[in-house]
């Protein structure tokens, strides 16, 4: 059961009972949501959850199936071009120009939006600035890094200055340092009132980036809150890992019972979730267990989302 929070203000992006289907199979089914305006809101879940077809039918470029789906106050079914000048598109997989210049990506997709080319060049200077790739502008895009490119996606999708940026898994195959580099650059526009939209599989990026989220888990919706509130609801205060010698895990059977809330028997280890991690592992070693090692932690959105959407890999 979905509890509906509805924001404050207006939401810039409503739905009830939206439905995506593809002949007889079901996608999306039948979900409620708001996005508030300058809201930063995430879409969280397994691969096949339905995030994608989600954002596509937000994007205006594919049609909803069933349900009601409102976009800045207007219908995307009659509405959608005037809908797509307002948004900012940053797709998973980077469609840039291999063959113009990084700057010439900025200007030739803004006279799309009608922009002069002055108004174009002078936009995609400043978001050149922004993005960190002022010095590149007259380089080609084929030798920049992932980073870079995603950053110069980004910037594209700023050109037409929109009311909400629609983000697909923006940090996909990006190494550490890239992905933190994004993570500052999509904060900054939170800062100056650009709505977000994005949808991803990090747990760590859906913490740092989301005021609200909803978790979806085949093709449902089956939580929505802050991070810390699903953290608060899903799981316990901290989590005691334990990992034991080869072959002892599997004889463990009931000697664990009754300690911490509850307990996770994994393949290499066994997470008890708890209010006090230390306690845990002083019971544990007090029925004569010896674990390798015990790490006590904080819950995450990462034990929430296990917990919601099952350990079993999605393909």
């Amino acid at each position: 059961m979905t509890t509906h929070t509805a924001p404050a203000e207006a939401p810039l992006i409503a739905a009830r009972g939206l439905t995506k289907r593809f002949g007889q199979f079901t996608a999306v089914d039948a979900i409620d949501f708001d996005v508030a305006p300058g809201e930063s809101f995430g879409f969280l879940g397994p691969n096949g959850a339905g995030k994608t077809s989600t954002m596509r039918m937000i994007g205006c470029i594919s049609p909803v199936s069933d349900g009601q789906l409102s976009i800045l106050g207007l219908d995307p079914t009659r509405d959608g071009p005037r809908i797509r000048g307002q948004l900012g598109v940053v797709p998973q997989e980077d469609s840039l120009d291999t063959d113009l210049s990084v700057i010439d990506n900025l200007i030739i997709y803004g006279r799309y939006f009608g922009l002069s080319r002055a108004e174009c060049t002078r936009r995609a200077h400043q978001l050149l600035d922004f993005a960190q790739l002022g010095e590149r502008a007259k380089d080609r895009v084929e030798p920049l890094s992932g980073g870079m490119k995603r950053r110069l996606t980004i910037a594209r999708a700023l050109i037409n200055e929109p009311s909400i940026l629609l983000l697909d898994e923006p940090t996909t195959g990006l190494d550490p340092q890239a992905r933190h580099l994004l993570w500052e650059r999509l904060y900054r526009l939170k800062q100056h009132g650009v709505t977000l939209v994005l949808t991803t599989h990090y747990m760590d990026e859906a913490e740092q980036l989301c005021d609200r989220l909803v978790v979806m888990d085949k093709a449902k919706i089956v939580a929505e809150g802050s991070p810390r509130e699903l953290i608060a609801r899903y799981a316990s205060r901290e989590v005691t890992e334990l990992r034991f010698p080869v072959g002892i895990q599997e004889t463990l059977g009931d000697r664990l019972a009754g300690i911490g809330e509850r307990i996770d028997l994994l393949p290499d280890r066994v997470l008890v979730y708890t209010s006090d991690g230390e306690a845990v592992s002083n019971a544990v070693h007090s029925r004569g267990l010896e674990p390798e090692t015990v790490l006590v932690r904080r819950s995450s959105l990462e034990d929430v989302f296990l917990r919601l959407t099952g350990r079993s890999l999605v393909d």
